[in-house]
C-alpha cells in the first residue's frame, strides 16, 4: 500500500514509470513541477485504505523517460493524462490534483473530453500569470545554466524547491525531489520545463472553467509562496461551484508540509 514505481507505459511524450495501490474506486494523483509522483508518498497508504490509486511520472520528470529532443510543455502532458487514463481503462476515476498537474487535468477534462467522478484542485497552476522572474530568467537562458557545475546545478534545485515550502518537511523527502534532477538527463529536462513554459496552455483553457463537469474542490496553502491564495479564490470563482478551503500555516506542497490535514479534507471529498 505504499508508493512505488512498477510499471513503465510507452506514451507519445516517451515512456513513464507508474504504479498502483489499493481496492476501491479509481482515484488518480496527478504530480506538478518540478515534482513526481513520489510528492504523493505520504498520503497514498491511506488513500488506498478506499480507493484504488493510480499514479505516474510525467514524462520529462522523476523516473519516466527524459531525453533531449523531448516536448514536455503543458499540452502534451494534458494529453498525456488521457492516453494514460485510457491505458489504466479509467472511464470516470477520481482525480487530486497539484501544481502543474491542474492545468494538465484541467486541459484532459476540457479539451480531450476526460471525465472525472470527483476532482480535487489543490495549489494549482491553472490561471495567468504563472511562473516568476526567475522562472523568466531561466528560460531565456537555458544554455547557460546547463554549463552549470554540478554542485551548483544542485545547488539550484535545492534552492528552487525550498522556495516553495513554508514548512519543514522530513530530509529524506527534500533530498528524493531533488535527486531526480541530477542526474545528466535531469539536469537536462530541469532546465527544459522552464523554457517549455508557455502561458497560451493554460490561456486556452481559463475560459472554460465554468464548463467543469463534476463536482469540485479546491484545496489551498493558505501560505503558498509561489501561487498565493488570492489566485486560488479567482480559480474558485471562475469554477463557480463546490467548497474553497485554505490550509493555513502551509506553503506550495501541503501534501508533504502537512499530509494528514491534507487527508482530513481529502475524506469530505
Amino acid at each position: 500500500m505504499t508508493w512505488h514505481l512498477n510499471e513503465t507505459f510507452e506514451t507519445s511524450a516517451g515512456k513513464v514509470a507508474a504504479g498502483n495501490a489499493g481496492d476501491g474506486p479509481d482515484l488518480v494523483v496527478a504530480h506538478g513541477w518540478p515534482w513526481s509522483s513520489y510528492s504523493w508518498h505520504r498520503v497514498i497508504p491511506e488513500l488506498a485504505k478506499q480507493y484504488k490509486v493510480h499514479w505516474y511520472d510525467m514524462p520529462g520528470y522523476g523516473r519516466s523517460e527524459m531525453r533531449a529532443d523531448q516536448a514536455t510543455s503543458l499540452d502534451v502532458q494534458g494529453r498525456v493524462f488521457a492516453e494514460m487514463l485510457a491505458h489504466w481503462n479509467l472511464a470516470r476515476p477520481h482525480v487530486i490534483a497539484h501544481d502543474f498537474g491542474g492545468a494538465t487535468t484541467l486541459r484532459a477534462h476540457l479539451l480531450h473530453a476526460c471525465e472525472f467522478e470527483t476532482y480535487v484542485l489543490m495549489n494549482v497552476v491553472a490561471m495567468r500569470p504563472w511562473g516568476s522572474e526567475f522562472f523568466d530568467h531561466v528560460g531565456r537562458h537555458v544554455d547557460a545554466f546547463l554549463g552549470l557545475p554540478a554542485h551548483i546545478h544542485k545547488a539550484v534545485v535545492e534552492a528552487y524547491i525550498k522556495g516553495a515550502l513554508i514548512s519543514d518537511i522530513d530530509a529524506d523527502d527534500f533530498d528524493a525531489l531533488v535527486s531526480p534532477w541530477l542526474s545528466e538527463a535531469g539536469r537536462g529536462s530541469f532546465y527544459r520545463q522552464f523554457a517549455q513554459a508557455d502561458e497560451r496552455y493554460t490561456a486556452e483553457v481559463e475560459p472554460l472553467f465554468g464548463d467543469i463537469r463534476c463536482p469540485v474542490k479546491i484545496l489551498w496553502g493558505e501560505d503558498d509562496p509561489w501561487i498565493p491564495l488570492a489566485r486560488g479564490k479567482a480559480l474558485h470563482g471562475l469554477v463557480g461551484k463546490g467548497p474553497f478551503t485554505p490550509l493555513p500555516g502551509i506553503g506550495h506542497l501541503p501534501q508533504l508540509e502537512a499530509p494528514e490535514l491534507v487527508l482530513k479534507n481529502l475524506s469530505r471529498v
